[in-house]
């Protein structure tokens, strides 16, 4: 009975160690997904923003995800390069 509980333990601190590395591996590829999500967001609100401004005038930019995350990434930048290729093209 005595080597059993010694198993038992031995796989309990093999599972939290395991447990350990897989948090730590999966970190940083989480906390970039969270960022774009952040980016994303951000950029669909901005866009939103610009087309309420600017939609008396008639200028308007497509909200969908590459123009989201342009804004969101570049911001002001990305706004302003985003309206430039619009006024150019459309």
């Amino acid at each position: 009975m005595q080597g059993l509980e010694w198993k038992f333990i031995l796989w309990g601190l093999i599972c939290l160690l395991g447990l350990y590395l897989m948090g730590t591996a999966l970190y940083r590829p989480f906390k970039y997904l969270i960022r774009l999500g952040f980016y994303f967001v951000f950029g669909g609100l901005i866009l939103f923003t610009i087309n309420l401004v600017f939609s008396h005038i008639g200028m308007q930019v497509a909200i969908n995800p590459v123009t989201m995350l342009t804004a969101g990434i570049l911001q002001l930048p990305g706004v302003i390069l985003l309206l430039i290729l619009n006024y150019l093209f459309l």
